[in-house]
């Protein structure tokens, strides 16, 4: 092997093994990979409703990668008045709790808004 050809393949080994611990830190959800690479992701403001629970509804939600992602879902549910949301990547869903009546359109709306899609909801 010429001195060109181990240069190379060591460019190559060094490349391989960059891509590899990004891919793996993005499928853990430990990377910011939907539009939040630099961190400046909006973090969810801590929510209260005004009155007492009246129930909760479980969303099953499809295409959340990361911590951008669920701040992304939790801030686009807790836009809607008398809804607070509890959003968890690894179960890929959110557990909303509601203090007056919420239609599954409103809430099937706001995923969509946060760019996901609605699988369920319970």
């Amino acid at each position: 092997m010429k001195p060109a050809d181990i240069i190379i393949l060591l460019i190559v080994i060094v490349a391989m093994v960059f891509a590899a611990r990004k891919a793996a830190g993005h499928f853990k959800g430990d990377s910011l990979c939907c539009g939040g690479g630099d961190g400046s992701s909006k973090k969810p403001k801590r929510k209260f409703l005004d009155g007492p629970v009246l129930g909760t509804r479980t969303i099953r939600i499809e295409g959340m990668h990361c911590q951008h992602c669920v701040d992304s879902v939790t801030n686009a549910l807790n836009e809607i008045d008398g809804v607070v949301a509890e959003v968890d990547l690894k179960k890929e869903i959110a557990t909303v709790s509601y203090d007056r009546s919420i239609s599954d359109g409103d809430l099937r709306e706001a995923v969509k808004k946060a760019g996901f899609t609605c699988l369920s909801i319970s």
